[in-house]
């Protein structure tokens, strides 16, 4: 299945997880606070941070997942 559609493979890690959402909390309040839709590009990092998948990361080969051994 996944080689007929592109699969969502994680490749972002714990640690840039935590980061992502907490930025993302942060714009997100941000722009609330100033009551501005620019607020609503923390959606962005909390998104790819709860799915633990980023496009831009697949794009660029980058993987941080850590994989059990």
């Amino acid at each position: 299945m996944c080689e007929e559609v592109m699969c969502m493979k994680c490749n972002v890690g714990n640690t840039e997880r935590i980061l992502r959402i907490s930025a993302g909390v942060i714009i997100l309040a941000a722009g609330i606070a100033a009551r501005s839709w620019w607020g609503l590009i923390g959606a962005a990092p909390i998104l790819t941070g709860a799915t633990r998948y980023c496009p831009a990361n697949a794009l660029l080969g980058i993987d941080n997942c850590e994989t059990a051994k």
